[in-house]
């Protein structure tokens, strides 16, 4: 730029061989008169142009004010020309904020660079978006990034920026950004190959999940199959290694990203997730002489320890944990030792038992008097979420001595501790009372009003307290110098509660009025007019001592101040009535109890440590805070990714199989074994399965028999097979490409409505890429606990050019977790009466008759037999008719027996469909199953 634009070159070096300030202003009021002038006259080309706002910028650069040169930059940014492009967009972003009116002119001409073939000019225009970032410019042109972030023939380095940018813009501006519509295609890309756009993605995706946590769930086994490739695996290249660490920020944007969400019950998922972070842990054991290498990996290792922790703190995991943070909070490394005390403050937060962490109590109390201000910070923090009823003295005493030393800057948090631990903790009253006084006379200025007021409220509603707190009161106002809320203190308490100490040595009216008043002086308006409020108490109460309170109340008429003028003309008044005696004991009557209330203590330390914009899950203060803060602020998540794989449930009792189906003692058959697999691939890679009409009718199809295809478009064919045995299930799920371009960030996820009554989930993560005219299968295992009416549903997205997202119901319903029964005529007809009509579902409707006129029995029969139910011939008197007979397995209710009689009538064309179940909900579930695919036949 300097040797192509000497007027520039000449102007920089005037103003540096400027001697005086003086000499500077005038070369650049001359330069700044000359530029005026050639934009005035106009027909400047392109390079002139480029060169006076060049000079422009380097003047506000100088920090002189500057006026012109707004038209000429918005016109650089149009050119072809890269040189006067860059010196256009960099004009742009210097000399305008992000509401000026020039901007308005600009929007089209980035909007055309967002919209080119040339990367540089994507990248220039990205940079504008994201160092302005108006409100307007954002709404106008998001769109147009989002769709660079995406787009398929986006070099890596543009897509960086525009992921970037749009973080950018989500935090100055978030209500631009629809981020729940762009959920799946945005996670997708954290599937690229590329780590860096993985790692700028990951940013963007984090800051979007906290905010909308269900729409973003997906990240999470996306998050986890990343971790996995990189810290087993090692799949990632050598350009994105430091110090032999894989990308270090990318493993702890991912192991933050998992700890904004609950724990998840699937087990594959928890199995992937212990071997990562327990490699994480063998990899950092032993620290090597290179700072760099040690630096990556304590950065990777703290987030790993930290989402060991938000997944079980029962975990051996976290007791491996445990104990290299014990190391590392005796680091000679200053961050070393934060971190590791910031981490075990983490671990106080969520554990059951503290007591690994008790272990090093010694060290957490000598790290308050540590160099560095914020490892101090972080003992107490760690001091305060460790504290229970065992150590609460010994920590209490420890940070009040501490606090005479502490900085400024720590000792008004301090204080709301020390009251919040010291009234959760409180062994005796005594000890209560004891230690507040004495940090109200240690902490004096930093004493808020909500930490007296509290002292007042539990002094007020025990009685046992009041005697020995007003004697401690009153000792405490004796020393030389006592702050003003120990004087509120002590005036309060005194005067509710001083008779009951007046007949004692020492403590008598005229001794308490003498050292109260004597610290008034020092008070301002308002602590006075409550030492007005004890003085009238005591005329009530010490008749001995009037004469002196009435002239106190009488000197205070005639102050300046309107409250305490008008309180002591008020309190005179009232004293000197005749009738004085009954009217103030009326009046001045005990305070009575405070009505039961959240102490305003924790609300004020909540406001102490305020908020970051990272959207913290879990807060200091021990387990029983977090469990409360979980219960008002966590939602409640139902993700596709909490589905439980406890295939183990031990069978229930025979007395409880019994009592279960009511009398029906019955045999059932063995569940024949699995065949061969639904879907078969031939050297040509294309894919045999079978193609219905649409996708109801194969869902139908499918719910009464154990294989054929689920769903099928141009690009991919899901079929599935399915063997069940008990109230355990597995569906082998076929996925197939089509096409002869890659399945890209392919993403297969399973949502259970209600997880109580159903689990499923995958028995590994899905492959993200299914090559081309290829197949993948995955295992899904799936478990009844309890009847259920809506089954779960596959989502399936993916990337072919452009973003493909399906979500289809699987045919997983009640009836697979059927058994047979083999049963006599005589034995039906008993138990069938048995059950009676209150459990039963019946539903009559029209039937179809084949061709020839007659009934399709072998259909009905079949759709029976589907469903699990065994077809008993010889039962019903009628050879027309069907009745059937099976066992529903549960793991949690146990077995349900079911009867089935089906009745069609020819002549009337109609048909009788009656079940009947010990449940009546299990009975009208499945005459709506079976029916449904009658009715299609």
């Amino acid at each position: 730029m300097a040797t192509s634009m000497r007027g520039l070159t000449q102007f920089i070096a005037d103003i540096r061989g400027a001697r005086v300030k003086e000499l500077e202003e005038k070369r650049i009021n001359k330069e700044m008169a000359n530029i005026r002038k050639k934009f005035k006259d106009g027909n400047l080309d392109g390079y002139q142009r480029k060169k006076y706002v060049a000079k422009i910028i380097f003047t506000y650069i100088l920090g002189y004010k500057v006026d012109i040169g707004h038209m000429e930059a918005v016109n650089l940014i149009a050119s072809p020309k890269y040189s006067e492009k860059q010196i256009g967009y960099l004009a742009v972003t210097l000399l305008m904020h992000e509401n000026s009116d020039f901007l308005r002119l600009v929007v089209n001409s980035i909007r055309k660079d967002l919209d080119s073939n040339n990367e540089i000019d994507n990248c220039l225009a990205l940079h504008a978006i994201a160092n302005v970032g108006g409100s307007e410019m954002a709404e106008a042109l998001v769109e147009d990034v989002h769709k660079l972030l995406i787009s398929a023939t986006s070099q890596s380095f543009v897509k960086k920026k525009a992921a970037l940018t749009l973080l950018r813009l989500y935090r100055k501006h978030p209500e631009v950004i629809p981020a729940a519509e762009w959920a799946l295609r945005l996670v997708s890309i954290m599937d690229d190959q590329d780590l860096g756009v993985v790692v700028c993605v990951t940013s963007l995706v984090m800051a979007l999940a906290q905010d909308h946590l269900d729409a973003y769930a997906v990240c999470y086994t996306k998050a986890v199959d990343r971790l996995q490739r990189l810290v087993i695996e090692h799949e990632y290249s050598a350009t994105y290694t430091y110090y032999k660490v894989p990308s270090p920020w990318l493993q702890v944007k991912l192991l933050r990203l998992l700890q904004y969400y609950p724990p998840t019950e699937d087990q594959t998922i928890r199995t992937i997730l212990h071997q990562v972070l327990q490699t994480i842990m063998n990899n950092c054991a032993e620290p090597t002489r290179n700072v760099q290498h040690n630096n990556a990996q304590h950065a990777v290792l703290f987030e790993a320890i930290g989402l060991a922790i938000h997944l079980d703190t029962g975990s051996p995991l976290v007791s491996n944990a445990a104990v290299l943070l014990a190391r590392f909070i005796s680091s000679k490394e200053t961050n070393v030792r934060y971190l590791g005390l910031d981490t075990l403050a983490h671990l106080a937060a969520r554990a059951d038992s503290l007591e690994p962490i008790k272990r090093h109590q010694n060290t957490i109390i000598l790290s308050l008097r540590d160099k560095d201000i914020s490892v101090r910070r972080r003992a107490l923090d760690l001091l305060y979420s460790m504290c229970d009823i065992d150590n609460s003295e010994l920590i209490v005493g420890e940070l009040l001595r501490y606090l005479r030393v502490a900085d400024y800057a720590l000792r008004e948090e301090m204080v709301l501790k020390i009251a919040i631990l010291t009234e959760k903790y409180a062994s005796s009253y005594k000890w209560y009372v004891d230690t507040i006084l004495q940090l109200i006379s240690t902490a004096g200025e930093h004493v808020g009003d909500e930490v007296w007021y509290r002292v007042v409220q539990i002094v007020t509603n025990t009685e046992d307290l009041q005697h020995y707190a007003a004697k401690v009161a009153f000792e405490h106002l004796k020393t030389p110098s006592t702050h003003e809320s120990l004087v509120k203190v002590g005036g309060y308490i005194l005067g509710e509660y001083g008779h009951l100490i007046a007949n004692d040595p020492g403590y008598s009216p005229l001794e308490q009025f003498q050292l109260l008043h004597s610290k008034s002086q020092f008070c301002v308006a308002a602590t006075r007019a409550l030492l007005l409020s004890t003085y009238v108490k005591w005329v009530n109460v010490f008749p001995e001592i009037k004469p002196q309170l009435l002239n106190i109340f009488d000197r205070y008429r005639h102050v300046l101040d309107a409250e305490l003028q008008q309180r002591a003309c008020e309190y005179y008044t009232l004293a000197s009535r005749p009738d004085e005696d009954d009217f103030l004991q009326n009046i001045c009557e005990e305070m009575p109890p405070f009505p039961p209330r959240v102490s305003a203590l924790l609300g004020s330390l909540n406001k102490k440590q305020g908020d970051t914009g990272d959207k913290r899950t879990w807060i200091h203060g021990g387990k029983e805070a977090n469990l409360d803060r979980d219960a008002t602020k966590r939602k409640t998540l139902n993700m596709n990714l909490t589905n439980d794989d406890n295939t183990s449930a031990p069978p229930s009792s025979t007395d409880d199989i019994i009592s279960s189906l009511a009398g029906l003692n019955m045999t059932s058959t063995p569940t024949p074994s699995p065949a061969n697999p639904l879907v078969s691939s031939s050297g040509d890679g294309s894919l045999h399965l079978s193609v219905a009409p649409n996708i109801d009718r194969w869902y139908e199809k499918l719910t009464y028999s154990g294989d054929g295809v689920l769903y099928e478009d141009v690009q991919i064919q899901i079929g599935l097979k399915s063997r069940y045995q008990g109230h355990i299930g597995q569906v082998a799920i076929y996925m197939g490409n089509k096409v002869d371009a890659s399945l890209s960030s392919f993403t297969a996820t399973v949502k259970v409505d209600d997880t109580e009554a159903l689990s499923a989930s995958f028995s590994k993560i899905p492959p993200n890429v299914i090559g081309p005219r290829s197949q993948s299968q995955q295992i899904l295992q799936v478990e009844c606990k309890k009847m259920f009416s809506t089954p779960p549903i596959l989502t399936v997205s993916f990337l072919t050019g452009s973003h493909q997202t399906t979500s289809i119901r699987l045919p997983v319903v009640l009836t697979k977790f059927f058994e047979h029964v083999k049963l006599e005529a005589a034995d039906f007809f008993e138990r069938w009466k048995l059950i009676g009509n209150e459990r039963e579902a019946q539903s009559i409707f029209p039937v179809n008759l084949t061709s020839s006129g007659q009934l399709d029995l072998n259909k009905y029969r079949a759709v029976i037999s589907g469903h699990r139910l065994n077809v008993l011939d010889g039962i019903d008197p009628n050879p027309n008719n069907l009745v059937a007979a099976g066992v529903l397995h549960m793991s949690v209710e146990g077995k349900v027996g079911c009867l089935l009689r089906l009745e069609p009538n020819r002549e009337a064309k109609l048909c009788r469909l009656t079940v009947r179940s010990t449940s009546g909900d299990v009975a009208k579930e499945v005459q709506k199953l079976i029916q449904k695919p009658i009715v299609a036949a």
